[in-house]
């Protein structure tokens, strides 16, 4: 599979979390960011591990931990502790930081030098997501602030340490999502109980609700982003974080009757461009010496290695346990 397959596959991720918006103010239960994240997490995981029948092993039992913590378990309750205390339009732009958290951690941990265009990219990408959401007059609060700066930082240092530490050999990406969804249901289950109580009365408008969000907009939506960390650079990677927030404002227009200014549209063409261009490929300098290669171990499998663990987790999946 191509370069750029692999960055439309990994870009429907953001674009189905994009909808989370919609579908929680008009399906699910109001005030209950704890249990929504639960079923967002714990039953995508479980629907995963199901599918693979494939359990860590060794050392992967606490990384499926510390990762399944980063993004997912102490992500998504400081999302939503930041949507509820910080307007909607401030906490998409605090989020939007994100894809400069990953640069600075890429370079510090994997080695990636995040050229010019990239950071400017990303700096672009935070400023077309503001005209985007950003409303006039919206008033800070400092909770919400620092959460929403926290969830940043805890989705971008779990994009790098996936991408630093690989997958077992013999593991598809499919059986890390799961692991990674599972634990971090687990971590936000007993949080939710404490502070939110027993679980509301679901009625059925409910239960497609957190059915939709589970396995599509969690299960598929993070087993692809999971799988496009494994293939392009963490930084290109979090470059398409801002979909999210456009799509949302695509849906708010076309199924909410939301209006779209021109600042807006604009907005929005600004942060589709970044994003755009920060896929491009990095340009090889012309008249550079190539240098001996040097075998060294590398944790990451390569394209065609990648393919054939994902089939085998669908076809052989019965073969593991």
């Amino acid at each position: 599979m191509n370069r750029a397959a692999v960055v439309a596959l990994t870009a429907l991720a953001p674009v189905a979390w994009g909808s989370t918006y919609a579908v929680t103010t008009e399906f699910l239960p109001p005030d209950r960011p704890l249990f929504t994240a639960t079923m967002r997490a714990l039953p995508a995981g479980l629907a995963l591990l199901a599918v693979s029948r494939t359990l860590p092993k060794g050392s992967w039992w606490w990384r499926s931990a510390v990762l399944g913590a980063l993004n997912i378990g102490a992500f998504f309750p400081l999302l939503f502790l930041a949507a509820y205390r910080l307007p909607g339009g401030v906490a998409a732009v605090i989020g939007s930081i994100g894809p400069l958290f990953v640069a600075g951690l890429a370079a510090l941990l994997l080695g990636e030098r995040a050229t010019t265009r990239t950071l400017l990219a990303a700096v672009a990408a935070a400023l077309g997501v503001s005209m985007v959401v950003l409303k006039a007059g919206a008033a800070l609060d400092l909770v919400g602030v620092l959460a929403g700066v926290a969830s940043s930082a805890s989705m971008a240092a779990g994009t790098v340490m996936t991408k630093r530490w690989g997958r077992p050999e013999g593991v598809g990406p499919l059986a890390m999502t799961g692991w990674q969804l599972t634990a971090g249901g687990l971590l936000i289950l007993p949080v939710a109980a404490l502070f939110e109580g027993a679980p509301p009365a679901l009625d059925g408008r409910a239960l497609a609700g957190y059915g939709y969000l589970a396995l599509v907009n969690t299960a598929v939506g993070y087993w692809l982003w999971f799988r496009g960390i494994g293939r392009l650079t963490a930084t290109s990677v979090t470059l398409l974080g801002p979909l999210s927030p456009l799509t949302a404002a695509v849906i708010g227009w076309a199924a909410l009757g939301q209006a779209l200014s021109p600042v807006q549209l604009l907005g929005m063409a600004v942060a589709f461009g970044a994003t755009v261009v920060g896929q491009l490929p990095a340009r090889r300098r012309t008249g550079a010496v190539a240098s001996p290669v040097v075998a060294r171990h590398e944790p990451f499998s390569s394209t065609e290695q990648n393919d054939r663990k994902f089939s085998m987790d669908l076809s052989n999946g019965g073969m593991r346990r």
